[in-house]
């Protein structure tokens, strides 16, 4: 896990084979008995469950001083293991199932990374709690199952796909408020339309600019550890050992 963790996070080394050679190469003295590649890389495949335990415990135990718990910004991201509109996803067909990425115009099989940030001024948030869902679970849906136990006593920012009026219930009975930008409302007649135009536009653009940071932490997230990509991923096991040790080292990287 140290040298995973290590080639991770300061050599950004991701592929196993390149950690293992990496390893092989510079840190032999110090680590005179390392296991083969196939022994090396079935131990961190069966670490996978540790390395999640690791990833609870660095996002729960360090919350940097600066984070508003106030104000919290929320969206998703996907994690692809195939992608196209025809093709099949063959790998943890018990975890993922297909889905639709309307940013990048994209038909996947995969997974999505649903993250509740508290919201750090001039920085990008970081993440209260972090749900895995299929990929067809919309981002609505995730956040009902995933954080609906957290929803309360603070500001929340979301785009769109976040309106819902079981949400607008919630605003009167847990002290909760929902931004998201403004939408069409159906059957809404002109006149209407073009009145409240300027106050929707106003809106939408305010609502954007504070959640900004939350698609900065997902590039973030993925220029650091390549966790978007995991298409040459060939198990379940090896899913979970790319998802939760690349956010583990990411995480280690952040704080220390």
């Amino acid at each position: 896990m140290t040298i995973y963790l290590f080639t991770t996070s300061q050599q950004n080394y991701y592929k196993v084979k390149e950690i293992y050679t990496f390893a092989e190469d510079y840190l032999s003295s110090w680590f005179p008995l390392l296991p083969s590649y196939q022994q090396f890389n079935n131990r961190l495949i069966a670490l996978g469950n540790a390395f999640q335990h690791l990833s609870v415990n660095i996002t729960e135990k360090f919350i940097p001083d600066d984070c508003d718990k106030e104000v919290s910004l929320v969206d998703s991201f996907p994690i692809v293991t195939c992608k196209g509109r025809n093709r099949k996803g063959k790998v943890a067909k018990e975890l993922v199932d297909k889905g639709f990425c309307s940013t990048k115009g994209m038909f996947y099989y995969g997974l999505k990374l649903h993250a509740l940030g508290f919201r750090r001024k001039g920085r990008i948030p970081f993440p209260e709690r972090l749900l895995f869902t299929s990929a067809s679970v919309n981002d609505l849906e995730g956040l009902r199952q995933g954080f609906g136990d957290i929803l309360h006593n603070r500001i929340i920012f979301a785009d769109k796909g976040y309106c819902d009026t079981e949400l607008d219930a919630m605003e009167k009975t847990d002290n909760l408020i929902l931004l998201t930008p403004a939408k069409l409302v159906k059957g809404e007649t002109e006149v209407i339309r073009m009145r409240e135009q300027a106050y929707r536009d106003l809106l939408s653009k305010a609502v954007s600019t504070v959640r900004q940071p939350i698609e900065s932490f997902f590039n973030w997230l993925n220029e650091k550890t390549g966790i978007q990509n995991a298409q040459k991923v060939r198990s379940t096991k090896g899913l979970l050992l790319h998802i939760f040790g690349r956010i583990a080292a990411a995480f280690i990287y952040l704080i220390f």
